[in-house]
């Protein structure tokens, strides 16, 4: 029982961990979660910082690495066109320091 209880453990670890690598498809059935990209910071659920590197992208808290391989990503996301057919409002900044939840209730979208 305690082994079990100790991989439970790490599994979710590993989980949250690398929860920010995602992987933009071209197909909404495809998608875990629908994204719209809004122009306006206040309108959004979430503010993502893009980055190059995947060790920075972690813990939930807007830190974007984009892969090019699906099976390397935790989240598979279609951007749609369409703010109300979206799961989840995101607006990129171009400062990592402004990453972050504005919305709390949408977090659980990216784990």
């Amino acid at each position: 029982m305690k082994r079990i209880t100790i991989l439970l453990i790490l599994s979710l670890i590993g989980l949250s961990a690398s929860a920010q690598i995602v992987y933009s498809t071209d197909f909404k059935g495809e998608a875990k979660v629908k994204v719209y990209v809004t122009e306006f910071k206040g309108e959004a659920d979430l503010l993502v910082y893009k980055t190059e590197f995947k060790g920075e992208a972690k813990d939930n808290k807007g830190l974007w690495y984009f892969t090019q391989f699906k099976g390397e990503a935790k989240k598979t996301i279609y951007f749609t066109d369409f703010k109300g057919e979206a799961d989840l409002i995101v607006y990129f900044t171009e400062f990592k320091g402004e990453a972050g939840w504005r919305k709390n209730s949408k977090k659980h979208l990216m784990y």
